[in-house]
C-alpha cells in the first residue's frame, strides 16, 4: 500500500445527507456545482446553507464553467469557498487565480498521452476524459478515462483522477494511475444530483485501501 492516503471529492453536494456522508467517511473535499445545465447545480442560498454545516478539514470548492467575474463575485459573496474548479483556458484561470485570492483547479480533457499535461500554473489539474462531441456540459459525463495512458505517468505537480469512478473501480483506477486523488460525481448517486451515503462510504473506503501499482 502507499504511504500517502489517497485524497477524496465528492463533488455535486445538492442535499444534507449526502454533505453528512461525506464528514462521516472522512472526505477531503466537498464540491458544489455553479452551472445551471448540470443535475448537480445549486444556487448560491442553498449552497451556502449546506456550506455552513461543513466541519473538520474538508474544504469547500466551488465548480464553474467558464465564468466571468460577476458569478464568481456573486456566488463569493454568499459562499465561503476554499478552492475554485474551472472549465475554462490556462490563461483565464490564472487571471482568476490572481484576482480572486483563491486556489484554482484547472480541468483538463484527455484522450491521449499527447494531451497529458507538462505544467501546472494553478494549484491542481483535474485530468479526466474528453467530453463526447454531442455532450451539452463539459466533465467527465460518467465517461471513464482509459486508464493506461497514465501508467507511470509522475507529474512534479498536484493532480486529481475524475471520469467514470465509482466504488466498485476506484481502488482499481488509483492502482493502475497512481492518482494522488480521486474525484467522484455521479458514481456515488442514487439518482441524478442525489447521493448514497452507503455509496460514498464504499467509495472512501476503497479509494484509500488499493495498492498503487
Amino acid at each position: 500500500m502507499s504511504g500517502v492516503q489517497t485524497g477524496v471529492k465528492i463533488c455535486g453536494i445538492t442535499e444534507e445527507a449526502g454533505l453528512e456522508a461525506c464528514m462521516e467517511y472522512g472526505a477531503d473535499w466537498v464540491g458544489f456545482v455553479f452551472f445551471e445545465r448540470s443535475p448537480r447545480y445549486i444556487n448560491a442560498l442553498q449552497a451556502k446553507a449546506l456550506a455552513a454545516r461543513v466541519t473538520g478539514c474538508i474544504k469547500k470548492v466551488g465548480l464553474f464553467v467558464r465564468p466571468d467575474d460577476a458569478v464568481l463575485e456573486r456566488v463569493l459573496d454568499q459562499v465561503e469557498l476554499d478552492i475554485l474548479q474551472l472549465y475554462t483556458t490556462p490563461e483565464r484561470a490564472l487571471q482568476i487565480q490572481a484576482k480572486f485570492g483563491r486556489p484554482v483547479w484547472l480541468s483538463i480533457p484527455v484522450a491521449s498521452q499527447t494531451d497529458l499535461p507538462r505544467q501546472c500554473m494553478v494549484e491542481r489539474l483535474l485530468i479526466e476524459p474528453k467530453p463526447p462531441t454531442d455532450a451539452t456540459r463539459p466533465g467527465g459525463n460518467a465517461q471513464r478515462l482509459n486508464w493506461d495512458l497514465l501508467h507511470g505517468w509522475k507529474p512534479a505537480y498536484s493532480w486529481m483522477l475524475a471520469g467514470g469512478l465509482n466504488p466498485e473501480n476506484v481502488g482499481q483506477a488509483v492502482a493502475v494511475t497512481g492518482a494522488p486523488a480521486v474525484d467522484v460525481s455521479s458514481g456515488v448517486e442514487s439518482a441524478p444530483g442525489v447521493k448514497s451515503p452507503d455509496a460514498i462510504a464504499r467509495f472512501i473506503h476503497n479509494a484509500r485501501t488499493s495498492a498503487v501499482g
